[in-house]
């Protein structure tokens, strides 16, 4: 009976366990993303968005840094979508508009959660 016991609980306690680990605690129960919309955002900026021609991730290379853009962004509360868009104009570098315009029209062909990941992927480097 006592190792009858001791197996129940010992069972309990690894199925809490298990479900515990396949559950993420920012999100409701069910509400899950199935993929993680900064990760969608990563492959974007790496990708089709040929982002990483002008932005690195600490690093200012022919435009401002990945971090920079987003504490920049963060700061003036600045619209990245409607700048992704083409609506807004640039309020980093305004001066290198023209080099800009080339990926800005990339970026104004992606739907709008396509330009949210990118968005999302940038503001994870925020301070």
């Amino acid at each position: 009976m006592k190792n009858l016991l001791l197996a129940s609980a010992l069972l309990f306690l690894v199925s809490c366990n298990e479900k515990a680990s396949k559950t993420n605690s920012n999100y409701p129960a069910g509400t899950e993303p199935e993929v993680n919309i900064v990760e969608q955002g990563k492959v974007l900026f790496e990708g089709r968005g040929n982002c990483t021609a002008c932005h690195k991730e600490d690093q200012k290379v022919i435009g401002p840094s990945i971090r920079e853009m987003a504490q920049i962004y963060k700061t003036e509360k600045a619209d990245m979508q409607a700048f992704l868009r083409g609506e807004t104009p640039a309020i980093i570098d305004p001066e290198k508009y023209e080099i800009m315009k080339v990926n800005l029209e990339i970026t104004k062909a992606m739907t709008d959660e396509e330009r949210a990941a990118l968005e999302a992927y940038i503001y994870s480097f925020a301070p």
